[in-house]
């Protein structure tokens, strides 16, 4: 799928069992976990359902890495703005 799109994909499968691909934004190690934001690859922009997915890294029982929600809000707000402040201060840096 990478050579496809040119990027870092991945494919999720959902609670229903479909899939989707999403596009590797960055990952980052935040307050002791680390932490991974996409973006669906296969969805229009303006779909309403399309933004940023984050997901937590986990290491399973079979000692591979997973990907699980972030079920508390809190935690949830603190590691989007901690993306948000690490994406755009990589972005200006480019500038001049």
């Amino acid at each position: 799928m990478s050579e496809e799109y040119g990027g870092d994909f991945v494919t999720m499968v959902d609670d229903n069992g479909e899939e989707f691909v999403l596009e590797v934004l960055d990952t980052i190690d935040y307050n002791g976990k680390t932490y991974t934001a996409f973006l669906p690859a296969d969805m229009d922009e303006n779909d309403p359902d399309y933004g940023m997915v984050l997901l937590q890294n986990v290491i399973d029982e079979n000692g591979e890495e997973v990907f699980d929600t972030i079920d508390d809000d809190e935690e949830l707000d603190d590691v989007y703005n901690q993306f948000m402040r690490v994406l755009f201060d990589d972005e200006d840096d480019g500038e001049a």
